[in-house]
């Protein structure tokens, strides 16, 4: 596979002019605060044994005779682990790839990205979400071309979550949002080009598949820009006629280089009897007068353009008699 240079969207958020116009994105991503969580999870680990420590030197003031001290001390140890347990809560793990999307009642805080332990406020919520580069691969999709004739075709998008608040909140679904405007995007690509153009300049989905698979990357991102996704490649992984007319085709691939070959034959042909006429005109080899041309012309013409080798027959007599 060639290298390819990622697809960026249209500037100025200007729509691609065969693409839907999405509407635009209500939430972007921001870094969440957090500190890291090495730091807080000793702090918690800490804030247990406190506590536990002051659970134990209450019960031991309380049987010693210093009930005064001793439910002070239990009271506050018993505060200071359960909020020392919750404060541990708010330790998050943040793997190389991924990232975390923090919301506070329902509200978006912000993403963390940097991986490791972090810590958060507690009461937030977490959502793991992938940032990995991800393959999507359509199924073998038939459709007609803009000839009208039926064909198979199948794509490969190489994609990444560009904007996990977008990815999370402006759609659904966005692995299905991806997977399903992926087959849109095919579908409207291979129905607005033919699979072989009838007209040399003319694009096609087999003559030009570099500027087809440009343009339907072009058109994926300006599809999948409102669910916060960067398209980095796609590619046809499978492109032929439907078996219904599969054969047909062929045969008339065939015709057309059949054809192009012969064409290529009788310019060849052409070129050759000119340049023999005229050298045996300039070396006077013999005299040929206009009949004896063409009959030489023709003979030629049938040995150079024949599909069999020519059988020689010796003339005894007079090119006259």
């Amino acid at each position: 596979m060639s290298e390819t240079t990622p697809v960026t969207p249209p500037r100025d958020g200007a729509p691609l002019a065969d693409a839907p116009e999405m509407p635009s994105p209500q939430v972007r991503e921001r870094a969440a605060h957090s500190i890291p969580g090495g730091l807080a999870l000793l702090l918690t680990v800490l804030g247990v044994f406190l506590g536990i420590a002051m659970i134990i030197g209450g019960g031991v003031a309380g049987s010693g005779g210093s009930p005064a001290v001793a439910a002070p001390l239990i009271i506050v140890g018993i505060l200071l682990l359960l909020s020392s347990f919750f404060c541990m809560t708010g330790v998050k793990m943040v793997a190389p790839g991924e990232a975390r999307v923090i919301q506070l009642f329902g509200r978006y805080v912000g993403t963390i990205r940097t991986d490791g332990l972090r810590w958060v406020n507690p009461l937030t919520s977490a959502r793991k979400i992938s940032t990995r580069v991800r393959n999507h691969e359509t199924a073998v999709l038939k459709v007609n071309d803009a000839y009208g004739n039926p064909i198979e075709l199948a794509s490969i998008v190489v994609w990444k979550v560009e904007d996990t608040a977008q990815a999370l909140f402006e759609v659904d679904d966005f692995l299905e949002f991806v997977a399903t405007q992926t087959e849109a995007a095919v579908r409207h690509i291979a129905i607005e080009y033919p699979y072989d153009a009838h007209d040399e300049d003319a694009l096609s989905l087999r003559g030009n598949a570099e500027e087809i698979t440009e343009k339907l990357a072009a058109e994926l991102t300006a599809r999948v820009q409102a669910a916060g996704v960067r398209i980095i490649e796609s590619r046809f992984s499978h492109l032929a006629y439907a078996p219904e007319i599969a054969s047909a085709m062929l045969q008339r691939q065939q015709a057309g280089a059949v054809v192009a070959a012969r064409q290529q034959i009788v310019e060849g042909a052409v070129g050759m009897v000119e340049q023999a006429l005229v050298r045996i005109s300039e070396q006077g080899i013999v005299e040929l007068d206009e009949e004896r041309k063409a009959s030489m012309v023709g003979n030629l013409m049938v040995v150079l353009c024949g599909d069999r080798a020519a059988q020689p027959v010796l003339n005894t007599g007079s090119l006259y008699q």
